[in-house]
């Protein structure tokens, strides 16, 4: 049996890293999801959000929580961990007493979509941000 998920999104705050007791670094963050459409009904514009759970282990886990923060754009390719109750996403009651899920991933591969500069989080003292210099023509190599 075979099973992958891929998401794109953007996370909903900073990572939270933690160590395992046999010292294994773990990584966890939520990701948005967005998906726009016109409802066929009335013509409007309407949208979605998804939130996942993500899980990173390892290497990995540790150069997420290091590069990443709120905001920045991912690609996450791993597996669904379904709630060991129900077999199916964990839920949850909200405050305002509506049910919510939420949808675990175990993460195999994180992949960063963002630029530093996107992301906002890197900067210099003076609170510019650190780029490299543009290439001149002759310079590309193609």
């Amino acid at each position: 049996m075979y099973q992958k998920i891929i998401i794109v999104g953007n996370l909903g705050g900073d990572p939270e890293m933690r160590y395992m007791p046999d010292g294994t670094a773990v990584t966890n963050f939520s990701i948005a999801s967005n998906r726009r459409w016109t409802d066929g009904a009335t013509g409007q514009p309407r949208d979605e959000t998804t939130w996942f759970r993500v899980s990173v282990w390892r290497k990995q886990a540790e150069t997420v929580n290091q590069y990443l923060s709120k905001g920045s754009k991912v690609l996450v390719e791993g597996r669904l961990r379904p709630d060991p109750a129900s077999g199916g996403p964990r839920t949850y009651t909200r405050q305002d007493g509506t049910v919510g899920a939420s949808y675990e991933i175990t993460a195999d591969t994180v992949r960063f979509l963002s630029s530093r500069e996107e992301d906002g989080s890197y900067s210099d003292d003076d609170g510019d941000y650190q780029s490299a210099p543009a290439a001149e023509e002759d310079d590309i190599p193609f």
